[in-house]
């Protein structure tokens, strides 16, 4: 191995100094680096670029790598983005599923918030059994939105998982699902249209692809059997 002077930092643009960060995570094979993996095998000083960029969390976020601290994240944020892999996935998601770009947050950020993968996924479960959804009879109690409708016409991220769960994150119409079909889009529509005096609760929500949806417009139909 030869011996060799280090790279002057002094005269190395941002670009170079970000790529060296992606050149050893790539080597790495690692979704995110700390500052000691850095060190270890960077070309430049961590100094450097911990100046350049205003901190390491800043040299990861310019990479495009996860960072390797979360304080900043609410339990809504992770719970939030879990729903939205679990619907785009049709099922429940694997650790190898919580990656860029169908997740914001790493598996290893979750284990590291929630104490593991599993715990993560029963606080997750807490969090969606934790309120009561809107169902028909729960209309009773409510006070009117406005004079047709005492519901918004908005689906809360929380209630179209819950539909498409109970759907089983198939398409009502046609049978289709992301667990067999990747990429397909799912999308909860009103059985009963919202223009025409249907509300938004559980019963009169359905799970479509969005082919399907599309294809529906404002027709309420009866839905076929699975």
């Amino acid at each position: 191995m030869k011996f060799e002077l280090k790279p002057n930092n002094l005269n190395a643009s941002d670009n170079d100094l970000i790529e060296d960060v992606r050149r050893v995570a790539l080597e790495l094979h690692k979704d995110t680096l700390t500052i000691s993996d850095y060190k270890r095998y960077g070309r430049f000083s961590y100094s450097t670029l911990a100046r350049r960029f205003g901190g390491w969390l800043k040299v990861l976020e310019k990479a495009g790598l996860n960072k390797t601290r979360d304080y900043n994240i609410t339990d809504e944020e992770w719970f939030n983005n879990l729903e939205e892999v679990w619907m785009n996935l049709g099922r429940q998601p694997y650790p190898s599923d919580m990656e860029k770009p169908l997740s914001k947050y790493s598996y290893a950020g979750y284990k590291r918030k929630f104490g593991g993968w599993r715990k993560a996924l029963e606080k997750f479960v807490e969090h969606i059994n934790k309120e009561e959804i809107p169902t028909t009879k729960s209309l009773s109690y409510k006070s009117q939105i406005s004079k047709t409708h005492k519901t918004s016409r908005n689906i809360s991220l929380r209630l179209r998982f819950l539909v498409m769960r109970r759907d089983d994150f198939k398409c009502k119409i046609d049978g289709r699902s992301p667990a067999t079909e990747p990429g397909l889009k799912l999308e909860v529509d009103h059985i009963i249209p919202w223009d025409k005096g249907g509300e938004t609760v559980f019963e009169n929500l359905q799970t479509l692809c969005s082919d399907c949806n599309s294809g529906k417009s404002n027709l309420d139909f009866k839905l076929k059997k699975q």
